[in-house]
């Protein structure tokens, strides 16, 4: 599977609405997880993803602000995630929406809120690390993304067992 890094224009995101209504008659929020959520979020993130993303998501509990969202159900079920700041300054990623959820929307709000919380930084574009193919076309049509060539492994080259990350 072909993977590379995306790069992202923070100054032509699309508008971001805080208060999405078909998420909130859903009962779904948005937010930055509070330090007591760590251990929810990473269980969340291991079950339903990968160990790797739950590694990443670990550090971002280390910045100030918190440099990841969660999306919760009725305050009592995590049903998606994002993160920035965490393979790199200034890298967006990874995120992910429990499969019964997505197609709603949710992972686009994921996204931006993210993205916005990266441009609050005073950066002026973003880099989506190590997207996989199959997955360009989101980030393409959400924010505009673009295809770095020769980028892959590109940040990750050092990683261990690199060769075989799905």
């Amino acid at each position: 599977m072909k993977k590379f890094d995306m790069l992202v224009k923070l100054y032509e995101l699309p508008q971001l609405h805080t208060e999405n209504p078909s998420l909130q008659a859903n009962g779904i929020i948005i937010r930055r997880p509070m330090a007591l959520d760590k251990d929810k979020v990473i269980h969340f993130i291991k079950t339903n993803f990968s160990t790797i993303w739950a590694n990443e998501c670990d550090v971002t509990f280390t910045n100030t602000p918190f440099s990841c969202f969660v999306a919760v159900k009725d305050n009592q079920e995590i049903i998606g995630f994002s993160c920035y700041d965490a393979s790199g300054r200034n890298f967006f990623g990874p995120i992910g929406v429990k499969e019964e959820y997505r197609g709603y929307g949710l992972g686009k709000e994921l996204l931006l809120r993210t993205l916005y919380a990266v441009r609050e930084q005073g950066y002026a574009y973003s880099i989506i690390g190590m997207v996989a193919e199959k997955n360009a076309a989101f980030y393409q049509k959400s924010v505009g993304a673009v295809e770095i060539p020769d980028s892959y492994p590109g940040a990750y080259k050092d990683a261990l067992g690199i060769e075989s990350w799905e």
